[in-house]
Formats: structure tokens, C-alpha cells, sequence
């Protein structure tokens, strides 16, 4: 596998991926997302994604309560993420970052002999995803500051205002998506949401009914 690889269409992509599922968590093109990995069943996941096309596949289980069930149902959609960076800790964990490449549905999983599962991914419906600022144009991008100084002030969260001035629409439309303090159904909504200018419209609504709960709650606690 050649350092720096980079994936331009879905017909790039192989095959198969492995899967990681973690509920909660939201990858999305172009983003990096910071992992821990414990599990033996992910260590030899990790390494063996090292050792080849060092792609990985984000998706959720469909059940948000807790579950022992080593292989639990999953959401029809997930994000394949190429491995940027990773590091042992020394005391069986391993810190990875993973950059978002492209969303995929999952067709179905390849029998295998490892631990972990293996996906059969088609990325024929997010061409898109390996355009970099493909739908940018479309997006909001005062409606979307607004929601999220709202957000901020309220929750009295400090912003570089300076970094978000300099982000493109996808960088600050993705980031925030990833970053928000949203539960697993609004993520994988935000995951499957058709395109940017949806995504973003989608991330203001959740954030607007996220501040009118706050203040429910706060107007019941006086």
C-alpha cells in the first residue's frame, strides 16, 4: 500500500473493508476522527488494515442500549476511513486517526476467518463524497454560524471564530456534524443526509431543538 494513497471514484475502492462498530460515532469525508482501540478483535483489525489498502469502515449498531452481542445489527450506511496516523501506547491500547474518505451501504458481509467483520460496501451512490467541496455552493453558511453561535453562547463553549472564518462550507458543515453533542439516531441522520446543503439545514434544526430544550429545562428548574 503506497503512503499518502488517495481514492478519486467508488471504482478505487476494494471490495472489502473491515468493520469497526461504534455507536455514536459520526465520520464523514475529508474529517479526521481520533479512536482508541483495546479489543484483540480490533488490534488484529488494526494491524491488518496496516497491512493492506489501511482503510477501515465506521458504522453504527442500529440498537442504542448496551449490548453484549459480539455481532449486533448495524445501520444500513456507514464511512470508509483510510488510517492517517496511529500510535502504541504501550499498554495494550492503540491511538488511531482515521480520515474520512467515503459513505458506503453496506450490501452485505464477506465470510471470514478473523475476529472481526468484513464488509461488502457500495459506494455507487456517493460519487460525490470523493469530490472535494462538491455541493458547497448550495449551503447556508450564515444560517449555519448563527445556530452555532447560539449554541455556543448558551453552553458558553469558547469558538476561534478566526478558524471557522477560514473554513470551506464542507470543512465547517462536516466538523461540526462530527463534534456535535447530538445522540446516535441524530448522527446517523446526519450521516445519511443526501447531500451538504441537507446536512447543514439538518445540523441547525438539531441544534435549534437542542437550545429550545436547554431552556425548557432551565424555565422548569426556576
Amino acid at each position: 500500500m503506497k503512503l499518502n494513497q488517495t481514492f478519486a471514484r467508488p471504482a478505487e475502492m476494494p471490495a472489502t473493508i473491515p468493520l469497526f462498530p461504534l455507536t455514536g460515532a459520526l465520520l464523514l469525508p475529508r474529517r479526521p476522527i481520533q479512536l482508541t482501540v483495546f479489543e484483540p478483535r480490533y488490534l488484529e483489525m488494526l494491524d491488518d488494515a496496516l497491512s493492506g489498502e489501511r482503510l477501515i469502515g465506521v458504522i453504527q449498531p442500529s440498537s442504542d442500549e448496551e449490548t453484549s452481542d459480539p455481532a449486533p445489527d448495524l445501520y444500513p450506511l456507514g464511512c470508509a476511513g483510510r488510517i492517517v496516523q496511529y500510535a502504541e501506547i504501550g499498554d495494550g491500547r492503540c491511538f488511531l486517526t482515521l480520515m474520512g474518505v467515503a459513505r458506503f451501504r453496506l450490501t452485505g458481509e464477506a465470510p471470514s476467518d478473523h475476529p472481526y467483520r468484513i464488509a461488502v460496501p457500495d459506494y455507487a451512490s456517493f460519487a460525490e463524497d470523493f469530490q472535494e467541496g462538491a455541493g458547497e455552493a448550495a449551503v447556508d453558511r450564515e444560517d449555519l454560524i448563527a445556530a452555532l453561535k447560539r449554541f455556543a453562547e448558551v453552553n458558553e463553549i469558547k469558538v476561534v471564530w478566526s478558524d471557522i472564518k477560514k473554513a470551506s462550507n464542507e470543512a465547517l458543515v462536516n466538523g461540526l456534524s462530527m463534534m456535535s453533542p447530538c445522540g446516535p439516531r441524530e448522527k446517523q441522520a446526519l450521516l445519511e443526509a443526501p447531500d451538504l446543503k441537507s446536512r447543514a439545514e439538518m445540523l441547525v434544526a438539531i441544534t435549534t431543538i437542542e437550545l429550545a430544550r436547554g431552556q425548557d429545562a432551565a424555565t422548569q428548574i426556576h
